[in-house]
């Protein structure tokens, strides 16, 4: 029997199919109702239960924009939505200009189901709005944007894109820039009160007007100034170019882009992965276009060992991350490198841009600027760039905050993340990281040595750091509270059987670091434990990192057994604590 609560949701239905704008998210919807009205398929509530979600409220806008599935209805990313979120950050870029400036805007987009035309009425209602409007003239990175956002001087910067999300999903990321913001978060991604203020005029939000024109496209010479100033990051005293590169941009809008840039620096050994070299909203050779995803790789190491390749370059569908793999020496196998490897990598090269020796940035008498990582990434870099004579700094988790780090020089996450030009780009680019790493790989080749020697330099200098992550889907948001609550009111108190001396409560906030969801243990051998809710997934994600010292060379190997044994019996202690 049908209920007075599902009568209104099926009107709330009938209206948003009537008025939306796409008849193609205006005919699934309408068939879902069907389908609804008839009683499902075979009885069941499915259909039901998924027209209750679309309409369970609105998606809300955070410091990560949007984030959904594709479909009809206020709880998934469709036209209606992107119209309300676009005059939103419209009214928001007048209230910050307060008449004292005409606000300018650039709006990206991936090749992702919908992109373009989320793009397009965005830069009509932005137009409307009395904003100085550019648009990227085609499916371009995400990196692309964030430089454009600096080098055109502009107030807001939009790009729409779900980065490494399933194919069904599409999002809405927003940066702030130009007159708006202070200098440091120039071309950086929104934080709190800039967030809060969005939402609030998106749920204001009566009409939404859109110009029939007077945006500006521009042209591909932007794409141009952007390979040329990323190539130009290349070291001019190396000219070691002899290195073999596979590259996949796992079917993603950064193939074209990363291999011009690569090309200008001098690297034209690159073997592009056919099968996903063209951008396909469906990524059919993965099954989720993620690179640190089990098997995202597979056909770029098919590729390597076909070519008897030196280097594979992964950079997720919107370029903004990428991952790197190299054959281990010892046994010839490839491995992916964890993004800690990879920032710690990152960290020794721009330190010190020669091998043989090294340069303390310090002795030039320049300002050598600020290392940073969040909080969840990995202890080596502070000590990487200490022994440099570089300061450094840990951050909440995300680029919105590493990239606001005043006087940045380099900043990373262990997802992937990396920012080596905070000049060109406030924000992670995995195609001017990949740059670096070509760079350090082809010097490292030419010195006979490997990316993992360089490792196991830092290591034998600083202790091994070793890490690992155990992450806990739940099948409700609410649970996770639950979770964290239980873990502050019954803390652990040792973890491998090392008892723990540091227990801080991140929602406490400190003088370095911002109030957020997390808690933090510190043992007496130095072990981390980092626990806190995911900010885009129903997970709980546990960071762990174990320091091991290492005296020799032939030391190393033990230590590295004795630290995947520690990390294990951690995770073994993590699982206990939460109780599973």
């Amino acid at each position: 029997m049908t209920t007075p609560d599902l009568h209104a949701l099926l009107a709330t239905a009938d209206a948003w199919a009537e008025h939306d704008p796409d008849p193609h998210t205006a005919a699934e919807l309408r068939a879902l109702l069907a389908e609804v009205r008839s009683g499902g398929s075979g009885g069941s509530e499915g259909p039901e239960q998924e027209l209750r979600d679309r309409f369970s409220g609105p998606l809300v806008f955070g410091t990560a924009g949007l984030r959904a599935a594709l479909g009809a209805g206020p709880n998934r990313m469709n036209r209606v939505v992107v119209r309300r979120a676009a005059a939103g950050v419209a009214a928001h870029a007048q209230d910050l200009a307060a008449g004292a400036y005409v606000p300018r805007a650039v709006v990206g987009f991936d090749a992702r189901h919908n992109s373009r035309i989320f793009a397009e009425e965005t830069a009509a209602i932005l137009t409307a709005a009395g904003i100085d409007t550019f648009l990227l003239p085609r499916e371009l990175p995400t990196p692309v944007l964030a430089y454009a956002i600096r080098a055109l001087e502009c107030e807001v910067g939009i790009m729409v894109t779900a980065s490494h999300n399933p194919p069904q999903d599409n999002g809405y990321k927003v940066y702030l820039g130009g007159r708006a913001v202070e200098e440091d978060a120039r071309g950086v991604q929104i934080v709190a009160p800039h967030d809060g203020a969005i939402a609030a005029h998106i749920a204001a939000v009566d009409t939404v007007d859109l110009a029939p024109d007077g945006w500006t496209v521009l042209p591909g010479s932007l794409e141009d100034d952007y390979v040329a100033s990323v190539a130009a990051l290349a070291d001019p005293a190396s000219t070691a170019r002899d290195l073999r590169i596979v590259l996949t941009p796992l079917h993603g809008v950064g193939g074209r882009t990363a291999l011009s840039v690569l090309a200008a620096a001098g690297f034209d050994d690159v073997t592009v992965v056919q099968a996903q070299a063209e951008p396909d909203p469906d990524f059919p050779t993965v099954a989720f276009p993620n690179p640190e995803e089990p098997g995202a790789l597979d056909l770029a190491l098919e590729t390597a060992a076909q070519v008897d390749a030196d280097l594979v370059i992964a950079n997720d569908p919107d370029a903004d991350r990428v991952a790197l793999a190299a054959r281990e020496p010892a046994s010839g196998a490839w491995r992916m490198l964890r993004g800690d490897e990879v920032g710690t990598l990152l960290g020794l090269h721009l330190a010190g841009r020669t091998l043989d020796e090294p340069m303390s940035p310090t002795a030039t008498g320049e300002d050598t600027g600020v290392f940073a990582n969040s909080i969840v990434s990995s202890r080596l870099l502070e000590r990487v760039a200490r022994a440099s004579g570089i300061e450094h700094a840990r951050t909440l988790t995300g680029f919105k905050w590493i990239a606001r780090v005043h006087d940045l020089a380099f900043g990373y996450e262990e997802a992937l993340g990396y920012c080596v030009a905070p000049e060109l780009v406030r924000d992670k680019d995995g195609i001017s990281a990949a740059l670096l790493l070509a760079e350090l790989a082809a010097a490292t080749k030419a010195a006979g040595r490997t990316l993992f020697d360089l490792l196991d330099d830092a290591y034998l200098e600083h202790g091994l750091h070793a890490s690992d992550q155990l992450s806990v889907r739940v099948d409700t948001l609410d649970l996770l509270g639950t979770m964290m609550g239980a873990l502050r009111q019954d803390p652990p108190s040792s973890f491998a059987q090392s008892p723990v001396e540091v227990a801080e409560d991140l929602a406490d906030g400190s003088a370095q670091l911002p109030p957020t969801d997390g808690l933090l243990y510190l043992t007496r051998d130095q072990t981390r434990v980092i626990i806190r809710p995911s900010g885009t997934e129903p997970k709980l994600k546990c960071y762990l990192e174990v320091v091991e010292p290492a005296a020799s060379a032939a030391a190393l190997a033990e230590a590295k057994d004795t630290a995947r044994l520690r990390l294990d019996a951690v995770k073994q202690d993590v699982a206990a604590a939460l109780g599973l």
